[in-house]
């Protein structure tokens, strides 16, 4: 176009043709870098922001994860249990590491690795627990590795369901027969993985009457397994345990296994216990589990271990079965799984395995002695010798209870009593296995429930103590802080009853039973405008219980107060924590009902203080203009003339008084000031009432503190007779001698003399010459008017 533009002679058309092009030219480009501006916007607008741009460096992604792990700063610690990583525990971390970069060698080279780490692995932990010419299959999911045996057994059982799939077993279902102690979730669980239905699964009871109450009954079972066969059905597999879930106990694995040879089932052991196998001593019933088709071990938190995978032994002579179950694979990558645990168990080597399981066993061992000699405190061991695992509670006996029946109630008692006691000790049970797990972290306690014993607190250091590096000056901090918390409980207990008679005996308080509360009681302030049969939010009874609180906190009293809504409805109430024996219940009732009625009185007094003072101004301004209009007639119209007033008052004066009008807030009352401006004070006008207090508050002595109870005993009581004896005999003689003193220092009256104004009592004398009251408003007539 520029040679076209040279062509043109006219310099203004050339001129105005280059000026064209520009401006195109500028448009153009403008167009086009708001096209990729828009471009790149609507690229970056889909790409998370991490992402965007060339990527972050290895700082900046690991601070972001350390912050993802432990919070921001801003936020407040929380109190978790932090798994104690040692030397062992970096080298298991180092194996997932390892395992990313083994994946990358060549087929030849990673296949024979991967065999060789497997095959030590297998062979190393079935000679330590004692499982001969066992398979290994390792798998993160602890309840993965019976889903696969579930499945070897279906092909075992099942010759073509292979072939002919569900078919098979809807013409003779299998049955998996689980004890009523397993962990939760299991049956569920095994149902989902295989796709079963869950009448496949049949829960067997533990003992009632011999043996422990968490041992499988096996009787029962027996009954279980003839009845499947006669209705057509395939008892396929049994689960036991070798320690369970709750407190530890182990099924009678022998027993188990005769029943399963004559019938023809699986048996599968799983639990804590099955580390024990390790150690040189080993009980008959946990010895058992080595003649079982398979049991699952998780060395992991037994040997403090993290992101271990657990172990499922087992064995089977068909690896084609095998394979098809997913016991076995061929793939390097699942091969793999046992290499973090290959290198921990050459790290740690036999000795160091044995001394962190039996270290775990010697813990259990030194807490279960030391609980013995503790009193209140009932243990659920199975076996004394070599339990593992310490279940523990308090307990409190009832009158009508036999002490050799491990503190259950004969039916002597009332039913209604003991389910109170059983509520109210599983209540205190939580709260000490909470305050222990506090106190002692390290312990790694557990709170759990049980069917029949309640609330109780777990102590399992296999579990807990090679995680947490648990030692056995932990467990003597454990049983010293237990031992300090028993005289609270126990005092608690039976300050329970006490509190309830109170709170039933005192006039506008309701005492709330809520089973789940750990302390003395509950209790609610019903006020006038309560509505009893209402289970709705209160807002009245909400503020008086939050000034109750704030007052009752601003004691400093040894008990701690709570607000909370009503077990069964959404009222407000105060909730009264753990108590001591020096706490005056009496004292506590009573500071409560004399408080709230304070609280409610004043807030009605506030409530009706606009209304009143408005009432009271508009009253005193009537009185005051009426009062006006007297002395208008009093005085003449002459006197009002301003130069004519002030001739006839100065040869005439008037002895004209000051009126005016006080508004009592107290009493809500009109009264005149003539006495305030003739004796220079105010006067007391209507005493207002006194602040209601109890009829048994005492006075407390130097640093006691609220609803503590005097000293007992007869020297406590001759000691307070006597000092309480000299006190009156000190204050007499003051007495006496102010009394002397005055009659001796005051003046001689003439007898013509007129009597002086009647004294006023000291609290009013004080006030007037202070000024006024605040609870006072003067109301005066104007200056112009006098």
């Amino acid at each position: 176009m520029d040679a076209s533009l040279e062509k043109i002679a006219d310099p203004t058309l050339a001129e105005m043709g280059k000026n064209l092009k520009e401006a195109m030219k500028m448009l153009e480009d403008s167009q086009r870098r708001t096209e990729e501006e828009n471009g790149k916007k609507l690229l970056s607008g889909d790409i998370p922001g991490p992402l965007q741009g060339s990527g972050q460096d290895m700082v900046s992604i690991l601070q972001l994860v350390q912050n993802l792990m432990h919070g921001d700063e801003d936020e407040e610690p929380q109190s978790t249990r932090i798994q104690n990583i040692g030397e062992q525990g970096h080298i298991s971390l180092l194996g997932h590491s390892l395992g990313a970069y083994i994946s990358t060698l060549d087929k030849e080279k990673l296949r024979k690795l991967t065999t060789r780490i497997l095959s030590d692995t297998t062979l190393w932990l079935c000679r330590i627990f004692r499982y001969e010419n066992g398979c290994a299959y390792f798998h993160e999911e602890e309840r993965e590795g019976l889903a696969k045996i579930c499945r070897l057994a279906i092909h075992s059982r099942y010759e073509d369901f292979v072939v002919d799939g569900f078919n098979v077993l809807y013409n003779r279902k299998p049955v998996i027969y689980l004890s009523a102690a397993a962990r939760p979730g299991l049956g569920q669980y095994l149902c989902n993985q295989l796709g079963l239905p869950f009448p496949c699964l049949c829960r067997v009871p533990c003992n009632t009457v011999f043996g422990s109450q968490h041992q499988m009954d096996v009787a029962f079972l027996e009954k279980l397994i003839k009845d499947d066969i006669e209705r057509g059905k395939l008892p396929l597999l049994l689960v036991a345990n070798a320690g369970t879930a709750a407190v530890g106990h182990t099924d009678k694995i022998g027993r188990l296994k005769e029943l399963c040879e004559q019938y023809g089932i699986w048996l599968h052991v799983e639990g804590v216990n099955l580390a024990t196998l390790a150690l040189g001593y080993v009980s008959s019933s946990v010895l058992a589990a080595t003649k079982c088709d398979s049991m699952t071990l998780t060395p992991g938190p037994w040997l403090g271990l993290p992101a271990v995978p657990a172990v499922t032994l087992y064995k089977h002579d068909d690896p084609a079965l095998t394979l098809v179950s997913g016991l076995t694979s061929n793939k390097p990558a699942d091969k793999l799984r046992a290499l973090p645990l290959w290198l921990s168990l050459q790290y740690l080597g036999l000795d160091g395995i044995v001394e962190r399981i039996k270290h775990a066993c010697q813990l259990s061992q030194r807490l279960q002695e030391s609980l013995k000699k503790v009193n209140h405190i009932k243990i659920l061991v199975e076996d004394e010798l070599s339990s593992p695992v310490v279940v523990f509670r308090f307990f409190q006996e009832l009158p009508g209870s036999d002490p050799g029946l491990n503190a259950i109630p004969v039916p002597s008692a009332a039913p209604s009593a003991i389910g109170r006691e059983r509520h109210s000790c599983d209540a205190l049970n939580r709260w000490l296995g909470e305050q222990l797990k506090q106190l002692v972290p390290v312990s790694g306690l557990t709170v759990m429930d049980l069917e029949v014993e309640g609330t109780c607190v777990r102590f399992s250091p296999l579990m807990t103590a090679a995680v947490l590096g648990t030692r056995g000056e932990d467990v003597d901090q454990l049983v010293a802080c237990i031992q300090s918390k028993l005289p609270v409980l126990t005092c608690t207990l039976q300050l329970r009853e006490e509190f309830k008679q109170e709170v039933t005996a005192t006039a506008g308080l309701l005492y709330v039973d809520d089973p789940n509360w750990p302390g003395i009681g509950v209790v609610r302030y019903e006020h006038a405008n309560d509505d009893k049969n209402s289970l709705k939010l209160d807002p009245e009874g909400e503020k008086i219980h939050a000034g109750l609180l704030k007052k009752l906190n601003e004691l400093e009293s040894d008990l701690t107060f709570k607000m909370g809504p009503e077990y069964k409805s959404m009222k407000s109430c105060i909730y009264i924590g753990v108590a001591s024996d020096d706490i005056d219940v009496s004292e506590l009732v009573e500071t409560i009902a004399v408080t709230a009625r304070e609280i409610e009185e004043n807030s009605r007094l506030l409530e009706n203080m606009t209304e009143v003072v408005r009432k009271g101004i508009q009253e005193a301004q009537v009185q005051l203009q009426k009062a006006n209009e007297e002395r208008l007639l009093e005085e003449g119209v002459l006197r009002q003339i301003p130069v004519v007033g002030s001739v006839l008052n100065w040869f005439s004066p008037v002895q004209a008084s000051q009126k005016g009008r006080t508004f009592n807030l107290t009493a809500g009352s009109l009264e005149s000031t003539e006495h305030t401006y003739v004796y220079k004070v105010q006067g007391s006008g209507v005493t207002p009432p006194q602040t209601p207090t109890g009829t048994r508050t005492k006075q407390r002595l130097p640093g006691q503190k609220p609803f503590k109870r005097s000293l007992r005993g007869s020297d406590a009581i001759s000691e307070t007779s006597s000092v309480s004896h000299i006190e009156d005999l000190e204050k007499m003689e003051q007495l006496s001698g102010g009394q002397e003193a005055s009659e001796a220092n005051s003046p001689e009256r003439h007898p013509g003399t007129p009597a002086p104004p009647e004294a006023e009592p000291p609290g009013a004398v004080q006030d007037g010459a202070q000024g006024l009251q605040d609870d006072r408003l003067q109301v005066e007539e104007p200056e112009s008017l006098r």
